[in-house]
């Protein structure tokens, strides 16, 4: 993979290619949007991701989701739509040359909707996810190979919304223990994976929060609760995991858990042993050197 940063800087415009693949990805930020235009990748048939901060979301991502015949005709009118204000990165996707038709861009639209969607990770700005299939099979496998490759460089350029937060398998686990929390008449089991903190479903959280809870751990807690991943618990005072939930990190779950401010690395413990999640892994890095 090649990634060039056409005026030196990272937060200026860049072009990512990868070795055979047909496509290319152009990406800048909003403030550098015009420079984005004017190069002539811009004025091919292609998609193309607008991405910010969700503001209904501390913390959270907005993606929109479009394809063009002329994506540089075509962004210019998110700029003038109030809909569209909360993007600050933009990202095209072309082919190097004119291979990409009109249908073969619908077809990937469809295609990354549903992904953005599936991942779970960004809110989609689309109100609507079409499913474009009118497309020859050979076509359709040619539409997803690029797809794949899409889906490789567009996160190396800071758009990843479309990293699954699915709970891997027991087996890329790590090696993790499983941790334990009780707080309240609520309790929780983990287990750390190379995705994140994830606690497991069936474990209870405390209905109510406390002052002391930050402001972005109960906006998480809410949209856990929105999206249905936090549902009503076994007692009128208690939620519960209705499936696997992906924490970046122990203490995020801890807090979302206690519906309080909690220090994830020392009240998470080692279900076999009681130790706490701090010297395990502090344990298991000396252990690795």
């Amino acid at each position: 993979m090649r990634l060039y940063l056409v005026d030196g800087t990272p937060d200026g415009l860049v072009v990512a290619e990868i070795g055979n693949w047909i496509g290319m990805a152009l990406c800048s930020s909003r403030a550098r949007l015009g420079d984005l235009l004017k190069r002539p990748e811009a004025a091919r048939t292609g998609v193309y991701l607008l991405v910010g901060a969700d503001p209904d979301v501390v913390g959270g991502m907005k993606v929109y989701v479009g394809e063009a015949d002329d994506i540089a005709a075509r962004l210019p009118n998110h700029l003038r739509s109030e809909d569209r204000d909360f993007f600050d990165r933009v990202a095209i996707v072309v082919a190097k040359d004119t291979s990409l038709t009109k249908a073969h861009v619908r077809y990937l639209e469809g295609r990354l909707i549903k992904a953005v969607h599936e991942a779970g990770t960004a809110a989609l700005a689309n109100a609507t996810a079409p499913d474009f299939q009118r497309l020859p099979e050979a076509d359709r496998s040619d539409m997803n190979a690029f797809l794949d490759q899409t889906r490789l460089v567009l996160p190396l350029l800071g758009f990843d919304a479309f990293r699954s937060r699915a709970v891997p398998h027991a087996s890329s686990a790590n090696g993790s223990p499983l941790f334990v929390f009780s707080t309240a008449g609520a309790s929780a089991t983990a287990r750390e994976t190379s995705d994140g903190f994830v606690v497991l479903a069936g474990s209870t959280a405390r209905k109510a929060t406390t002052a002391t809870i930050p402001a972005s751990y109960e906006a998480l807690r809410n949209r856990l609760i929105r999206t249905g991943q936090l549902v009503d618990g076994p007692s009128p005072d208690l939620l519960q995991f209705a499936k696997d939930v992906v924490f970046d990190s122990p203490s995020a779950a801890a807090s979302v858990v206690a519906g309080r401010s909690a220090a994830g690395p020392r009240e998470w413990k080692v279900r076999e042993t009681g130790e706490t999640y701090r010297d395990w892994r502090m344990r298991t890095l000396a252990a690795a050197e």
